[in-house]
């Protein structure tokens, strides 16, 4: 029935809406369960795939924290598009419609990174590539110097605060086709981290850095696409950050540092 009566007020009310949601269920050799699940005002699809694990599935592997979109650790592919389920609506997903059609959401884990189980990716290699990259902050004073001081309106601090503000949730890391093609390429989030280093006058080892994103797999190997800053959930743009190293990489071979020539021996 499309609609059963009230029986209180003698008004027809609508009867529960419910859809289809295709879970990924297991490793590489896994493969999609598909459940209904009651639609609910204001749901997210954190909150569907909550839903699955308390009613229909007790041993569904997924990860979450913060439930705010503070934590990113929440990241999955929803409809093929990496997001944060806990900030993503239910709703909204189904009106933009996807691959399987607008009544069905499907969730699989983060694209270019190894399955664990269910909807968890290893991170290893995402993390292992951020320190690959010199993300590492290294200082050059000891506790008995004088804290360094930082104009926070200078051009090099607002390059570094423009992204700052990631949390390593790896949705950029698994929206970058290139990530797919070379496994070698450390990705937006660590070379928008070399980038913000790059731009922190506190840190001591930009040639360093320099050197480590020069590197087979580092920011030559980004073909500008802009799938990294156009999934961003925070608003970051790794393809500039990338587009910077690439500038400061071509400073540095003509005998530059920041734009200006090298003092000469």
């Amino acid at each position: 029935m499309s609609e059963q009566v009230d029986q209180m007020r003698g008004k027809p009310v609508a009867a529960e809406e419910r859809i289809t949601v295709r879970i990924w269920r297991g490793t590489d050799e896994g493969r999609f369960h598909a459940y209904e699940v009651p639609l609910r005002a204001n749901q997210t699809v954190l909150d569907i795939v909550t839903e699955v694990q308390r009613r229909h599935e007790p041993a569904l592997a997924y990860r979450f924290a913060c439930r705010v979109g503070v934590c990113g650790s929440c990241a999955m592919t929803v409809n093929g598009v990496p997001r944060w389920t806990c900030r993503t609506h239910v709703r909204r997903v189904l009106e933009d419609g996807g691959e399987t059609g607008a009544r069905t959401i499907t969730i699989e884990p983060l694209r270019n990174l190894p399955r664990i189980k269910d909807l968890v990716a290893d991170m290893s290699p995402f993390f292992d590539k951020w320190t690959r990259a010199g993300g590492r902050f290294e200082g050059a004073l000891t506790r008995a110097d004088e804290p360094q001081a930082v104009d926070p309106g200078s051009r090099r601090r607002r390059a570094a605060d423009a992204g700052i503000e990631c949390i390593n949730c790896g949705v950029c890391y698994a929206a970058c086709d290139v990530v797919g093609w070379n496994p070698e390429y450390l990705g937006p989030a660590a070379l928008n981290r070399a980038w913000t280093l790059y731009n922190d006058d506190r840190h001591a080892d930009r040639s360093g850095l320099l050197e480590a994103v020069l590197a087979d797999g580092g920011c030559q190997s980004c073909h500008t696409q802009g799938n990294c800053t156009r999934h961003c959930p925070v608003g970051i743009s790794p393809t500039r950050a990338t587009a910077g190293l690439k500038r400061a990489s071509l400073w540095q071979a003509l005998g530059f540092r920041r734009g200006r020539p090298e003092a000469k021996a």
